[in-house]
């Protein structure tokens, strides 16, 4: 038995290792494939069409998993996953690449949405909180390994091996689930409410694509993104309507009534959405401030995800000793902290002290991914486990994608208006090939040695104020965040006696 969970186990955190990392796998080929295929204009659809995906098809799986059985959708996403990976390494446009993203998209919305739901289903409880702790390790782990493995194989391979690397992964991944995993036959055998299903994915996708693209593709005020928006709107509405009456619904609202899974929900989306701020702006700061490569700025991150790995293992293992809202507010609060003393950076901060930040910060987020997991399962019954753990999945990528956006806006015009202050206090022409709007073109190495010193210095001052201005208001979620954490009920993770459901798995 314990062979047979342990490749269960295995195969699980292969494939959510594989749909995470895919995730950001491609930030750093991404500019070698646009060199190659072109499409310099289209290249955001290569992430957002895997995102969008991934995020509108997370609630349907894990609905249709409670309905007829974890294992089939399981390995379905598995295979459209690989299919996709595929298409992506033989793509020959970036028009093509984006739809076959959008592919995987699909089949990692099934494997992230079901994985913990199996998990939970097949470990004793005696054993769960490890497991999550595992699992949690893993989601912390993906985002500083995609980047590192997407840059090493671009460089020294081709970048169709970043897509191509999935198929032995996603091989043994497969096997292990087929041939190991046995779920108890009993399922809840209703109607698919595909309207629910049509819906949700139209405003996920106008909600997607009118965060990405505004401000970028078409300005916030053009027709085309308040039409996203206004589409966003009447869908989510009619979406919330037709679920009210829908006998099986794909999002059950009824799971809200529990305040420690409304609690879970909302500590993940917050939280996710201000730590998001750390991931995506201290690169840049590193880069464009203190002068430091490409590299160099992404292992930045590996600190901060070192720290989650800790509390995300640890987390797991105190689930059962301590209430999940007490493990939360402990660590939401040294978030809370990090991201204050980030608000605080300037351009004489020093790279260890950055360091130190980073690891302070990965340790406030890295139990949400292991307790969080758990607490939303936390008195579901075997047939709501799978919405209910894919609803926390869609709600955390939600808040993740809102606070790249939210905060990347705040930025980039906290960034132009102390640039243009600047110059035009000292009487400073702006410089033809700067783009006020754009921090990433500070970071450019030919433009940085061209500019007059007095003019670098000017721009990395400013850019380092509008970092952590960015970082301030950052705090707004964090802060939201441990208030939910604090309203979370004093349950824990109780060890008891294995149920028949479990008993039948085996």
């Amino acid at each position: 038995m314990r062979n047979r969970l342990a490749a269960i186990v295995g195969g699980l955190l292969l494939a959510i290792l594989m749909a995470s990392m895919d995730n950001t796998i491609v930030s750093t080929a991404i500019g070698t494939i646009v060199g190659e295929m072109g499409g310099l204009d289209k290249f955001v659809w290569v992430t957002t069409a895997y995102m969008v995906a991934e995020m509108a098809c997370m609630p349907i799986f894990g609905k249709l998993s409670d309905m007829y059985g974890r294992k089939r959708f399981f390995i379905f996403g598995i295979i459209v996953f690989m299919i996709g990976s595929v298409l992506c390494g033989m793509a020959q446009s970036i028009v093509e690449l984006s739809i076959y993203r959008a592919v995987q998209g699909v089949g990692a919305g099934a494997m992230v949405s079901i994985a913990f739901t199996i998990l939970f289903d097949v470990v004793p409880s005696k054993d769960r909180g490890k497991m999550m702790g595992a699992f949690g390790a893993v989601f912390g782990l993906s985002s500083v390994i995609g980047p590192l493995l997407g840059g090493y194989i671009t460089d020294h391979l081709n970048w169709s091996w970043i897509f191509y690397i999935n198929l032995p992964l996603g091989f043994i991944a497969l096997l292990m689930i087929a041939l190991f995993y046995k779920e108890s036959a009993a399922h809840a055998q209703q109607k698919i409410d595909w309207a629910g299903a049509v819906l949700l994915v139209g405003a996920v996708v106008c909600f997607i694509f009118g965060l990405e693209l505004g401000g970028k593709t078409y300005a916030w005020d053009s027709p085309q993104i308040i039409g996203l928006f206004a589409g966003f709107v009447v869908l989510a509405a009619l979406l919330v309507v037709v679920e009210k009456k829908a006998a099986e619904p794909i999002i059950s609202f009824s799971l809200f009534r529990s305040q420690l899974y409304t609690t879970s929900n909302l500590v993940a989306m917050l939280s996710g959405a201000a730590y998001m701020t750390a991931a995506i702006f201290i690169p840049i700061y590193v880069q464009g401030v203190l002068g430091g490569s490409a590299s160099n700025s992404g292992l930045t991150l590996l600190p901060m995800m070192m720290g989650s790995v800790v509390t995300a293992t640890l987390g797991g293992f105190l689930m059962t000793k301590l209430q999940y809202r007490t493990i939360m507010v402990g660590t939401l609060t040294m978030l809370l902290i990090g991201l204050f003393l980030l608000s605080q950076i300037t351009v004489e901060s020093s790279k260890l002290a950055i360091t130190g930040i980073m690891i302070l910060i990965g340790l406030g987020i890295g139990a949400s991914f292991s307790v969080l997991s758990t607490s939303v399962l936390h008195s579901f019954p075997a047939s709501q486990r799978g919405a209910a753990s894919a609803t926390l999945n869609f709600n955390r990528s939600l808040g993740m994608s809102l606070g790249i956006t939210i905060f990347g806006i705040i930025q980039s015009y906290s960034l132009h208006s102390k640039l243009t202050d600047s110059f035009s206090k000292d009487g400073v022409a702006v410089p033809a090939d700067l783009n006020l709007s754009d921090p990433h073109a500070l970071l450019n190495p030919a433009f940085r040695q061209s500019v007059d010193p007095h003019l670098l210095d000017t721009i990395t001052t400013e850019l380092s104020s509008s970092i952590g201005a960015t970082f301030a208001w950052s705090l707004i979620p964090a802060v939201l965040a441990l208030i939910a954490a604090f309203l979370m009920t004093k349950s824990k993770m109780e060890p008891v006696a294995e149920s028949e459901e479990f008993a039948a798995v085996h």
